[in-house]
């Protein structure tokens, strides 16, 4: 970038870890060259957004929001706009076409040449970059690590998956692997940063392979868990048909491995899970789970669900939550059907109303917020170390985390010097509620 290149940034986010990690790469990227980031679009001289096209919903906020951004060229004359992400990869050319005023578009395999791309637009070209390089620049010493207790380590990229409702594969590309001795480097590089939580990331992150196939996810954890320094480890997001015993009995070998697991079941009716293509059954997932509580007691569960598929009938619906109530999730991203475009499941018969999808939605919530307040209820008297994220919403808390991931806030009479973030602090709690903790430290 020339000498008279821009001077501030705002980056807006959407979507899972894999969109935070790359924003933290291209943040630091942009600070490398001197430019400083602003909270204020309006500050701006460079405005990215960073976009997820999982649902609809968030695509045309995306839309929105570029609508919104595009009045601050008025009083900013040289002022860029960039869409970044997966709706950027999912729309290329057509994204220019719609927003007359938006200077590029980049792929989320690309943001390690978003300064090119800067530069590209300075002379006078609208880019569009996007599709899947086989080289591709990755540097972690220019990634902005803008949290201070959680490192996140890309290991695997892309999906080959065929869920007939899912567009990453399409917007994220085929995957890829990242070798052990990369991903074993950064992540001592993010140990001599500080960093006391490492996060391994990617679409399918327990199908990870060493390029070669000499080693697999099992392999992988028991490595990273053995390093001096990690003293929590977490992964997300695992696919439930590529869990095998190696990689279960590793929560039992490792105490350092987090008892907590985000795995994404989507329906509790066999018929929907065949139509949605996901390879297993609910007896499967079943057992998958009565391994991982074997191996792990007083394992935390997550899981996603989506209603209102393409065939769902009230039997499949109640199955579902019928499946809730049995395994007792510690939380649920529970999702209304969206048809994505360029997936299987729109053309798929029987496709449910809108209103009956609505109404299973928000049974999800209510039997969803009745089991976390019980599970919550149960924790009253416990001691955790609770590693501080951040300030809480009320003056005098901060916030944290359990290693079963569960949000804790503490409530404290000095300031943040005495429980500075990313430091593991045990506390016991206090009260419990349907979202969260309250707890003191001990």
């Amino acid at each position: 970038m020339s000498d008279d290149a821009l001077r501030r940034f705002f980056i807006e986010t959407w979507g899972c870890q894999m969109n935070e990690l790359d924003t933290q790469r291209m943040a630091g990227q942009l600070m490398q060259q001197g430019m400083l980031p602003t909270r204020e679009p309006a500050e701006a001289d460079l405005i990215l957004l960073n976009s997820c096209s999982v649902r609809e919903k968030a695509e045309q906020k995306v839309y929105s929001r570029l609508g919104s951004y595009r009045r601050f060229k008025q009083t900013r004359p040289g002022m860029m706009i960039g869409l970044c992400g997966c709706v950027a990869q999912e729309a290329g050319e057509r994204a220019l076409s719609r927003v007359q005023d938006l200077d590029f578009v980049l792929g989320p395999a690309r943001v390690g040449e978003l300064l090119d791309i800067v530069d590209q637009r300075r002379a006078g070209e609208r880019v569009v970059a996007t599709g899947f390089p086989e080289d591709r620049d990755y540097d972690i010493d220019s990634i902005s690590r803008d949290g201070e207790y959680k490192g996140m380590v890309t290991i695997i990229e892309g999906c080959d998956k065929k869920c007939t409702f899912c567009i990453v594969p399409m917007t994220r590309g085929p995957e890829r692997s990242r070798s052990m001795s990369d991903i074993l480097g950064e992540v001592r590089h993010l140990l001599d940063y500080g960093f006391v939580e490492i996060e391994l990331l990617g679409q399918t992150v327990n199908h990870w392979c060493e390029p070669d196939g000499s080693a697999d996810f099992a392999d992988l954890l028991d490595a990273v868990a053995r390093l001096d320094g990690v003293e929590r480890l977490r992964f997300v997001t695992s696919y439930p048909r590529d869990f095998t015993p190696r990689m279960v009995e590793q929560f039992a070998r490792h105490s350092n491995i987090c008892p907590y697991l985000h795995l994404p079941v989507q329906s509790g009716s066999d018929d929907v899970l065949k139509r949605m293509a996901r390879g297993y059954t609910v007896a499967e997932y079943h057992e998958l789970v009565s391994l991982l509580r074997q191996a792990r007691p007083g394992i935390a569960l997550s899981t996603d669900l989506i209603v209102g598929f393409p065939g769902e009938t009230e039997r499949d619906f109640q199955a579902t939550l019928e499946l809730a109530r049995e395994i007792r999730f510690a939380s649920v991203y529970a999702f209304k059907y969206s048809p994505r475009p360029g997936t299987a499941a729109p053309k798929l018969p029987d496709q449910v109303d809108p209103e009956v999808a609505d109404r299973r939605l928000q049974a999800v919530f209510e039997l969803q917020s009745e089991i976390q307040r019980d599970l919550n209820r149960q924790l009253v008297g416990e001691v955790f170390d609770v590693l501080v994220t951040g300030w809480g919403r009320r003056p005098g808390m901060v916030t944290g985390r359990t290693p079963c991931h569960r949000v804790v806030h503490l409530p404290l009479e000095s300031t943040a010097e005495r429980l500075p973030l990313g430091q593991l602090v045990p506390a016991r709690v206090e009260h419990a509620y349907p979202h969260s903790l309250i707890a003191n430290p001990v």
